[in-house]
């Protein structure tokens, strides 16, 4: 389905949930991968979710969204509207008020000359976000056991993505894995509410205030390993940025190796989830160093 034909479907889809509300105007923003967002009026953010489980995470990430906001200090969003009820696809939606900014790329942070300002709110923000006090919540939400969790991954990069892969990245993907899993210290954490896919794209910035203006899209927070945040800095900036946010976070150099796995292992995921849902772009993308 093209973008105007599928931006005609979700206004319609709208004004029937909420007949009050004035549609002027609506364009896509970007085309994510769990979900299809929608700028409606230039202030709203609808997002719709594009497969049967992002309806779920979508339910999830909107109970999150309704408590985070009390615990951090940088503007998260808060859902005003919302079509949950339904499972269908198309018809199952969140909608928040736009935060300010623009998406904070690598090529913005390095023309930056002060990223320590930058540093010291992303920082705080995590630190702020992995100690909120989970049982004082009411979320339901599980923390699956992580040695499982990374054993299975790895029998389906095995079954799925090795055949595609040339023997050298087999041989590599293997021995990362087997040496990982084989060291019970790596999964001796204490779980936390992490933000699940902290990289540029969910970092909102304003360059004439140089600083963070908020942090969006929580569909892949859960209970986990605080590491895994550091590991989406890490993808999207590099060494430079975490070098600095150890001045604001203490305890992330106990992290690292785990850090540089989760690294290690997102392309193959990004790849694994195109294979899944027949997203040619994003398998694409994924398996293009493994070939």
């Amino acid at each position: 389905m093209e973008r105007k034909e599928k931006a005609h479907t979700y206004i319609k889809r709208i004004r029937e949930v909420y007949p009050e509300l004035e549609v002027y105007s609506a364009e896509f923003n970007h085309i994510g991968q769990n979900n299809d967002v929608l700028i409606v009026n230039n202030e709203i953010v609808f997002r719709f979710a594009k497969y049967q489980d992002g309806v779920e995470r979508l339910e999830k990430e909107t109970k999150i969204l309704n408590m985070v906001g009390q615990y951090v200090s940088l503007p998260t969003p808060k859902p005003i509207y919302q079509q949950l009820q339904t499972k269908t696809i198309g018809k199952a939606f969140i909608g928040y008020k736009m935060i300010e900014g623009k998406p904070l790329w690598k090529s913005v942070l390095n023309n930056n000359d002060q990223p320590s300002i930058l540093a010291k709110q992303l920082a705080t923000f995590l630190r702020e976000l992995h100690a909120i006090p989970i049982e004082n919540v009411s979320l339901n939400l599980t923390h699956e056991d992580p040695h499982k969790e990374f054993t299975n991954l790895y029998v389906n990069f095995k079954e799925k993505l090795f055949p595609f892969m040339r023997q050298g990245a087999r041989h590599n993907v293997s021995k990362r894995f087997e040496s990982y899993l084989g060291n019970a210290t790596h999964f001796e954490f204490k779980p936390c509410l992490i933000h699940g896919d902290f990289g540029p794209s969910n970092i909102l910035y304003s360059i004439s205030d140089n600083k963070v203006t908020g942090i969006i899209d929580f569909g892949g927070s859960c209970l986990g390993d605080p590491a895994f945040d550091f590991a989406g800095i890490l993808s999207g900036y590099g060494e430079c940025l975490l070098e600095k946010l150890l001045n604001y976070y203490p305890g992330i150099e106990r992290v690292i190796e785990r850090m540089r796995f989760y690294k290690s292992t997102f392309a193959l995921q990004e790849a694994l989830f195109g294979l899944d849902n027949n997203d040619q772009e994003a398998f694409q993308n994924g398996i293009k160093d493994y070939l």
